[in-house]
């Protein structure tokens, strides 16, 4: 009989945890949070001014709690191993509290990564429940509870029911607003530059350059006047070298990566969005089966802000740079973000937790979507690790008259870090060699051409590009980032075309009542101060309560204003195409738990619906009809004809449109 009984999260890291320490050790799943607030009352004490929160058993987690209840008898030492956070550190607290483990042998017990030597270690240096950690996440909890619980009634009320309101989730609504605003105000000014494409008598390639200035002061081209005039004078006008710089420069390696830059760069390299980056990444980090080392964490931890790596971790890697790319390739400096004021760093950056385990070596045993991730998170790692490149840059400024033309070229001198890692698309283009131009050289006339430009309006926030906002404004946390835009795009408040996230009419009339009644919530002072208070509770530098008490008094009386001043919004469906089969009339586009569907407008006296079908606008090969994508039971997407079922055309990979 097991003697030990380990508590963590999911089974799947149960699993994995088992084999690492055997039959005197009983590992089991709490499937996440155990007790949380009701859902049918605030769950607060706000009366009395204690601002107790008043916790209930989830629905659902009778069945677990008992079994749970079954194997604390049997046990002598319990260790609460949920993940090293905040939520964690939580969840432990609720399950020592459900399970009645105050007088039993229970310990806390952490680790950042799920190796058999993490995980004996965090055994042997068991501690007590911090009880700073649980506070900083009762106080988010609570003050979330406050902001989702009493402003949403007012969202059903005036504008619809389903709507919610959140602190993180409005303030990051508000960011994707006001970026709409920015768009839509922008003012585009023309503008024009002039290349010149030149040939060197010793060069193969053409040199390509672009006029910089005009009697030694930078020039700026406004209209196509101004354009053909240039054009006019350099006609007749010989282009000669004035002079050829050399110069180098060394890249420096790029750090490990946060959850922050692991989202931002899944989504450019791999076109993931943060949720599936998120959901690929716990998978990797709970365990996956290799041939060389079993069932295994492959990554540490996911949630963090940290770029620190251990010790031991960067003595491992070193020896592996040496040993697979040279000892010139290592560099055993110590990697700091000296840019980032806020970070927690409570666990290392992501990395692998065996650098020898390279991603090639487990292809085989990984999904594809587990491999690209575990990739692109191994060689960044390793680059991280790695010597700087070192660059050879040559800036070659050439006269034509009173004009003056700047090209550029680059080369490679020291690979370092390159060789393994390189996520700038200008280092991609440089050569081996630089073929250069003498100085006085006279150079061959190959095009001169003037382009026209306007100047763009700020690009639409994607998914990516949201993350880094939300960090360096200090809102939200590693674990927040992900589900407050998954959450955005649920509830239908914006929505995402080719990566860019638009708002939607709901999202508008949501967005606007949170600006003119809960200004405080919106802004960006008061949500980042937040996180930084949260943090000082974490640090047992500010009471939970005290944050609490400052701020329910003043949020309930602007609920209680905004209820009295808010005048209902009506928003209207959006109609169809699509014609009802049973009256007649145009369908409207609604929203469900599973999406958008149609909906007949004369309900409730007529109830028809019809699945949505979006469409494409491309021709099906087989029959000529639209493309539309649909779904399978289980919710993959492809691309089907709209005649079906008279034509069964399907493709899982979108097709080209002929002609």
């Amino acid at each position: 009989m097991a003697k030990n009984l380990v508590i963590v999260e999911s089974p799947a890291k149960a699993k994995t945890i088992q084999k690492f320490l055997g039959s005197n050790y009983t590992v089991v799943a709490s499937g996440g949070h155990v007790r949380d607030l009701p859902v049918s009352k605030l769950g607060v004490d706000v009366e009395d001014g204690s601002y107790e929160p008043k916790y209930i058993t989830i629905r659902g987690k009778g069945e677990v709690l008992a079994q749970l209840r079954k194997e604390v008898k049997k046990a002598n030492k319990i260790y609460l191993a949920t993940d090293p956070d905040r939520e964690g550190e939580a969840i432990s607290w609720h399950l020592k509290h459900v399970l009645k483990l105050e007088d039993k042998n229970c310990y806390r017990i952490t680790f950042n990564e799920i190796t058999k030597n993490a995980v004996k270690n965090s055994i042997a240096n068991a501690r007590d429940i911090d009880m700073n950690l649980v506070d900083s996440q009762q106080c988010r909890r609570i003050l979330d509870r406050f902001v989702g619980y009493m402003i949403s009634p007012l969202l059903w009320a005036k504008v619809k029911r389903g709507l919610s309101a959140g602190r993180v989730q409005s303030f990051v609504l508000r960011l994707i607003a006001d970026r709409e605003d920015e768009i839509a105000e922008f003012k585009s000014t023309e503008y024009w530059s002039v290349e010149a494409g030149l040939r060197s008598g010793s060069l193969k390639k053409p040199i390509e350059a672009k006029l910089t200035a005009k009697n030694g002061e930078k020039i700026s081209i406004a209209n196509a006047l101004e354009a053909e005039k240039i054009l006019s004078d350099l006609e007749k006008t010989d282009f000669v070298v004035s002079e050829v710089k050399k110069s180098e420069r060394t890249n420096k390696a790029p750090l490990p990566f946060t959850t922050s830059t692991l989202q931002q760069e899944a989504s450019k390299v791999l076109g993931f969005s943060t949720v599936k980056t998120m959901r690929v990444a716990q998978q990797l980090y709970e365990g996956v089966k290799v041939k060389s080392h079993g069932t295994i964490g492959l990554i540490s931890y996911l949630r963090t802000d940290s770029v620190r790596i251990s010790e031991e971790a960067a003595a491992f890697a070193a020896s592996f740079i040496e040993n697979n790319y040279g000892k010139e390739y290592a560099d055993a400096t110590v990697k700091s973000d000296k840019d980032k004021k806020r970070i927690q760093d409570a666990h290392e950056a992501i990395r692998p937790t065996y650098v020898d385990i390279t991603p090639a070596s487990v292809k085989d045993e990984l999904t594809r979507e587990q491999f690209r991730l575990y990739q692109l998170i191994w060689k960044r790692f390793v680059a991280s690790q790695m010597a700087s490149a070192k660059i050879e840059n040559a800036s070659i400024t050439i006269n034509a008259g009173e004009y003056e033309f700047k090209s550029s070229a680059s080369r490679v001198l020291f690979e370092g870090y390159l060789s393994v890692y390189n996520d700038n698309d200008e280092d991609k283009k440089m050569s081996k060699q630089l073929h250069l131009p003498s100085e006085n050289e006279v150079l061959e006339k190959i095009e001169i051409k003037p382009e026209q430009h306007f100047t763009q309006p700020p690009a639409h926030y994607t998914e990516a590009s949201m993350v880094k906002t939300m960090e360096e404004l200090g809102i939200g946390r590693p674990s927040t980032y992900a589900p407050t835009i998954s959450l955005l795009l649920a509830r239908h408040y914006i929505m995402k075309e080719k990566k860019n996230l638009y708002m939607t009419e709901i999202g508008e009339a949501v967005n606007n009542i949170m600006k003119k009644s809960f200004p405080t919530i919106v802004a960006t002072d008061f949500t980042a101060s937040l996180e930084t208070l949260l943090d000082g509770v974490e640090a047992g530098a500010v009471n939970w309560k005290s944050i609490v008490e400052n701020f329910y008094p003043d949020f309930n009386e602007a609920v209680k204003i905004a209820s009295e001043e808010i005048e209902n919004i009506e928003i209207q469906d959006e109609v169809s195409e699509e014609i009802c089969d049973v009256c007649g009339r145009n369908m409207v586009i609604k929203y469900g738990p599973h999406g958008k569907f149609l909906a007949c407008p004369g309900f409730p006296e007529c109830k028809n619906t019809k699945t949505f079908l979006e469409k494409t606008g491309i021709s099906c090969p087989n029959c000529g009809g639209e493309l539309v994508i649909r779904k399978t039971k289980k919710g993959r997407r492809y691309f089907g004809c709209e005649k079906y079922p008279d034509c069964d055309f399907m493709s899982w990979q979108k097709p080209q449109q002929n002609g």
